[in-house]
């Protein structure tokens, strides 16, 4: 697997970051979620990981294109994950190499299927906080990781 995808810019939590990136992986079927007009929805989607951020494509004139338009804050839900951050739509997935390498990789007759299309855009998620469960000695604790103040905590439950 390239490193690329753990990859970040430097900040105080780079200590924090690469095991954070590796938990993640590179890829998987996450839901995403986003709302406008008091309505949110979700739906399962195939993400990439890309140098800290989250790829997936969709076409422009579905809902999910229409509400995050009119507010870009998102959630992915994966596995033991929760991701909130910001989403732009992007151009179409065969304007952007690195997508198209990671997509074929991973999720390939996504390619074949839907990014040729001229309606298929690259939706990009920035996270803003990305907080997980996780257990030890049978104990349950979880770990926040807010990028928008560069910090991390651990909550012991």
């Amino acid at each position: 697997m390239s490193t690329d995808f753990y990859e970040i810019t430097p900040c105080g939590l780079c200590g924090k970051f690469p095991l954070l990136w590796k938990k993640i992986g590179s890829h998987g079927v996450m839901t995403l979620s986003t709302c406008s007009h008091s309505r949110v929805t979700s739906r399962p989607m195939s993400v990439v990981v890309i140098k800290g951020r989250f790829y997936c494509q969709t076409d422009v004139s579905y809902l999910k294109c229409r509400q995050i338009k009119e507010n870009p804050n998102t959630a992915l839900s994966f596995r033991n994950f929760s991701i909130e951050g910001r989403c732009r739509i992007m151009d179409k997935p065969v304007m952007h190499s690195g997508f198209i390498k990671a997509m074929t990789e991973h999720f390939p007759s996504a390619v074949t299927r839907y990014s040729g299309l001229d309606t298929e855009r690259v939706l990009e998620i920035t996270p803003t906080l990305i907080y997980l469960w996780e257990y030890k000695n049978d104990k349950p604790y979880m770990e926040y990781y807010d990028f928008r103040n560069d910090t991390y905590r651990k909550v012991e439950m």
